[in-house]
Formats: structure tokens, sequence, C-alpha cells
């Protein structure tokens, strides 16, 4: 058994077991209004590292790979955006699982809306909405992992 130093805090590990890292989910926010302005002013370049930072998120928060951040852009890029549309379909439906991790209440089923704005060409109000879920979602994650951890760990503070 090792020690490990975090902070104040210590916790005793195996190191052939490995240890839970914890994150800061609020790292993961980011202002609507920056992404709808860095859209319009890249021209909508913005709009595929902000697809790509989006599925690598809720991918690994969800664990729900059944997309992958490279391949969605690709496939984005190859198919002139007609891949997006189902991307935006299945990225509500990864969210609905990042929001039940959370034990946020459910806001509401976007994929419909999503779909119909994507065929419409209105992509930006898409990524504005889902932006805001998120934010109020990563605000939540993180919330539910410091109580996680103040309540029911091993850590020992000196």
């Amino acid at each position: 058994m090792d020690w490990c130093i975090i902070g104040r805090k210590v916790k005793r590990f195996n190191l052939l077991e490995g240890v839970t890292v914890y994150q800061n989910y609020q790292s993961k926010k980011k202002s609507i209004l920056m992404v709808i302005l860095l859209t319009i002013i890249t021209c909508g370049i913005y709009s595929l590292f902000w697809l790509y930072q989006t599925t690598q998120d809720l991918t690994e928060y969800s664990e729900d790979y059944r997309l992958t951040p490279g391949m969605s852009v690709l496939l984005t890029i190859i198919t002139c955006g007609l891949y997006q549309i189902y991307w935006w379909y299945r990225i509500a439906d990864i969210f609905i699982t990042a929001q039940e991790k959370t034990k946020f209440p459910r806001i509401n089923d976007n994929k419909v809306l999503f779909v119909v704005l994507a065929i419409f060409g209105l992509d930006i109000i898409n990524m504005a909405i889902l932006q805001s879920d998120m934010n109020q979602v990563w605000e939540s994650a993180d919330f539910a992992s410091q109580s996680v951890t103040q309540d029911t760990d091993d850590w020992t503070d000196y």
C-alpha cells in the first residue's frame, strides 16, 4: 500500500488497483455567447472544434461511446454536414444519459428539435441550447462529485 497526498487530503491506495480521479467539471463550461460568436467569426470552423470537444466530453462523462469525436468531425466534413443531422440526434441521447448520471432533473428531450433545426441549417441554435444544458449538467456533476468525496470516502484530513 502507498499513500497519495493531494492538497491537505491523504488517501491510501493500492498501486495495482489505481485510484479514482475526481475531475473539476466547472472547467468544461463554456460561454454560450462566445460559442456563437466564435462560430460566426470563423465561418463555422469553430463549430467543428466544438463538435469534437462536446462529443469527447459527453461520451467520456456518460461512458456511452456510440460516437467518437474524430470520426464525428471527419464524417461531418466528408458528408458536407449531412452526418451532423444524425450527430444531433445521437448527442441528445448521450446528453440524457449524462443527465441521469448526475441525478440532474431531466430538462427535456431535444432530439426532435435538434434534428428539425439541423435540417433547416440552424445548427448554431442547437449549439446554444446544448451548451446551455451542458453548463447546467457540469455544475450539477461538480456538486455531485464534491458531495460524494466529502461524505463517503476514505480520505483523512490532516
